[in-house]
């Protein structure tokens, strides 16, 4: 009987954002299929509870602040001395901003595109060290349906979210001899805090609007976390550069 081909035994994965929302669900169940995960985020405690929550041994939580892409690399050389080279990355971790354009400041938008774009730059740079990765490796970029489809208030966030899926398209080819695959998923609205903030924000009839725009309706963490998986395991192997999106069919439409 053959082996479960998203088995990832024997892999290293450092997932970031895994505080909360999606890249606490993708630790979750990577543990479940194997890997050994490396958690990081801004709040420990939250990275805590995370880590008991994942299954088997070997696990490690390792904070670290995306606001500081410049110190991205040496933390991550210091992790993987520790930690051993990395077999996968998933990276999770961002902040949004919604705002119509008008009311858009500076400083807000240069945080927006340091930590959702600059420090996923800065991220693969420093994985693509030798002594960071092993070969096969796969890295996952969490982008968002906001990079492909455009709405009201989110220029900025969907500007760094576009930003990623050209990103990994190019590192794709450019990794590629160097068995390192690149892919996107690029996320509808999941029920998790970042919607719960953006449910605030909007009236009854214009969130009713949003869910009206997913035709499955909203999902869950757990549904991107089931992409994630795939392309990090050997059910993915024969891909990378693409963009798979996984959001109740929002960008069909």
């Amino acid at each position: 009987m053959a082996g479960n081909p998203m088995d990832l035994g024997g892999t290293t994965v450092l997932v970031t954002g895994a505080s909360s929302g999606i890249g606490r669900d993708t630790a979750i169940l990577l543990s479940s299929l194997n890997a050994r995960v490396v958690l990081t985020g801004r709040n420990r405690e939250r990275l805590q509870e995370t880590l008991v929550r994942l299954d088997g041994e070997g696990h490690r939580v390792a904070p670290f602040d995306f606001n500081h892409p410049e110190e991205i690399s040496d933390w991550l050389r210091s992790l993987t001395v520790d930690a051993g080279p990395l077999n996968g990355l998933v990276h999770a971790a961002g902040v949004e901003l919604i705002s119509p354009i008008r009311f858009v400041k500076q400083q807000d938008a240069e945080e927006v595109l340091r930590i959702n774009l600059l420090s996923s730059i800065m991220l693969v740079r420093a994985f693509t060290q030798k002594a960071c990765h092993s070969t096969p490796s796969s890295i996952v970029l969490l982008s968002s349906v906001m990079g492909t489809n455009g709405a009201p208030s989110m220029s900025v966030y969907g500007a760094s979210k576009a930003g990623l899926i050209g990103l990994a398209k190019s590192l794709a080819i450019e990794l590629a001899p160097r068995q390192i695959r690149v892919n996107c998923v690029t996320a509808g609205c999941v029920q998790t805090e970042m919607l719960d903030r953006f449910r605030d924000l909007l009236s009854v009839e214009q969130f009713q609007a949003l869910e009206h725009a997913h035709p499955l309706g909203l999902g869950t963490a757990r549904d991107v976390a089931h992409a994630v998986a795939f392309l990090l395991a050997d059910t993915g192997r024969w891909v990378t550069g693409s963009t798979l999106a996984v959001d109740g069919g929002y960008s069909a439409q």
